[in-house]
């Protein structure tokens, strides 16, 4: 019983910390630009894919593959911003809604003409035999993945709050019209924001493909899990965002360990239904200003 409890508690964790980053992500750039990046999901799907297809040429651990996944997700995100949001960032929200819906069934397509529907696998994070703990054996994949998704989101902290970029992207965020007027170049600070929210799913991808299969077609439930961390957490609230993801991991390892997987996509909803009932604001209240 033990070791069923903290199997199913490392799952959560891993699942959830991989999540994390999704929805870190998906929050950066509504914070950014006040418009939800619908293809979101799909840049996760394509961080998968990146790390399949360089874990077979080089046949390296994730660990090591990292900083050149990171790369080539953020020069996604900065294609999706040059295509899908700054020809449109002076319209109605809906346009740019629409554009990275677009956006994001170009990028499936293409990776179902390079790849094929078939789901893949990708490298692990790391090569070790599972950490034994008395008679309990704990998988050193979901703790490498909670250890470097831990490290992703401090950084991410710290840039946020350390750096000039981040008091730039606040600024930003609060008010663009006043952030042009002192100065700050909105247009390169939005461009990073896509930059970094790609890079954190192409993270996520990195991350979830060992853990489970990815195929093309995945980006469409990861994008509603985003979103669904994000309505639990709080609207534009990024440390909500970690609460709502871990909400969102409990009830689908523990749902589908207990119960099934039907059962838990059911048990996530109930959660979600609950959870707009009693706080419809999300656990830590909506950002002013950031639902559009």
């Amino acid at each position: 019983m033990a070791e069923l409890i903290a199997q199913l508690a490392l799952n959560t964790l891993a699942l959830a910390a991989a999540y994390a980053l999704v929805a870190l992500g998906f929050v950066l750039v509504i914070n950014a630009v006040g418009a939800v990046n619908f293809a979101h999901g799909d840049l996760v799907v394509a961080g998968g894919f990146i790390a399949v297809l360089l874990g077979q040429w080089f046949d390296l651990p994730g660990v090591v593959l990292a900083p050149a996944v990171l790369l080539l997700a953020g020069t996604l995100g900065l294609i999706l911003s040059l295509l899908a949001y700054f020809p449109l960032r002076r319209g109605p929200p809906v346009g740019i809604y629409v554009s990275t819906i677009a956006v994001g069934v170009m990028l499936q397509n293409a990776l179902l003409n390079i790849f094929g529907a078939a789901p893949r696998r990708g490298p692990s994070l790391v090569e070790a035999a599972p950490l034994r703990l008395g008679e309990i054996a704990l998988s050193t994949q979901a703790i490498a993945t909670i250890v470097a998704a831990g490290v992703l989101v401090l950084g991410l902290h710290l840039l946020l709050q350390r750096t000039q970029f981040g008091r730039r992207l606040r600024a930003t965020a609060q008010d663009p019209l006043m952030a042009e007027s002192v100065g700050i170049d909105t247009r390169l600070t939005i461009a990073l924001s896509f930059i970094v929210a790609a890079a954190l799913a192409g993270a996520a991808g990195l991350l979830l493909t060992p853990l489970h299969f990815v195929s093309p077609h995945d980006g469409a439930a990861l994008i509603l899990k985003a979103y669904v961390a994000t309505v639990i957490g709080g609207w534009g609230r990024l440390h909500g965002a970690l609460l709502g993801a871990l909400i969102v991991a409990g009830s689908e390892v523990i749902g589908a360990t207990l119960l099934s997987q039907p059962a838990a996509e059911a048990l996530l909803y109930i959660v979600l239904l609950a959870m707009l009932w009693l706080k419809p604001d999300g656990l830590f209240g909506e950002a002013a200003g950031r639902r559009a």
